[in-house]
């Protein structure tokens, strides 16, 4: 698994669908330079742990924009399979509703970049090349600061829907040790004491709790 956590965020490029109902082909991350990206992976379309991580950011989504943020979700379906979910109400297994932009990875080539593939290319005895495994992205999540550097990453098993209050508790932290210069402890949330990254430091917030 690769560590991109201080390195330039892979490229993104192609098709998305938009604003929960509009197809577009020329779709990048480059666009929102000079906000925070949120960017995920979830394995498919018209599932089962997949739709509830989708509403539940876009529960949240006026928390992230309040944060100088954007969610964008990925997955290796194409385009029309995102445009018809997104059509379909929640109560019917869709994810109706959703307006932060789905991209469609179907060339399993940004997938590969972020290295979130459940498969990969292997080469036989013949020399020909298959396909091993999944053609589905785990469930992959990378912060990008307003420079596009990767400032966090987790990668969970299919089987494991992740937290979107821990997303923004990490986006929190991020930004606060931005604009003040201290570092967060374990645990830290917005509004709790941060401390200076020196032993003094350390020792002094040690001390209070």
């Amino acid at each position: 698994m690769s560590v991109l956590v201080g390195k330039k965020a892979p490229a993104v490029v192609g098709k998305a669908v938009i604003n929960g109902n509009e197809i577009v082909d020329n779709f990048s991350l480059e666009q929102y330079k000079g906000k925070y990206v949120v960017f995920f992976f979830y394995p498919a379309d018209f599932t089962f742990v997949c739709p509830t991580e989708l509403i539940a950011f876009q529960d949240q989504i006026e928390a992230f924009e309040s944060r100088n943020t954007v969610v964008v979700g990925a997955s290796t379906d194409s385009a029309f399979s995102h445009w018809k979910w997104l059509q379909t109400p929640q109560n019917e297994g869709g994810i109706k509703g959703v307006k932060y932009p789905l991209y469609a990875d179907n060339s399993l080539m940004v997938s590969k970049a972020y290295d979130v593939l459940a498969g990969e290319e292997v080469y036989t005895e013949d020399g020909e090349i298959v396909f091993e495994g999944s053609p589905e992205a785990y469930r992959g999540l990378f912060l990008i600061d307003k420079e596009g550097i990767v400032r966090h990453q987790v990668v969970n098993d299919m089987p494991l829907g992740r937290s979107v209050d821990e997303v923004i508790r990490v986006l929190d932290a991020l930004q606060f040790t931005e604009e003040y210069g201290e570092v967060c402890p374990a645990n830290w949330k917005k509004g709790d004491k941060a401390m200076k990254a020196t032993q003094e430091g350390v020792s002094e917030y040690l001390s209070k709790h």
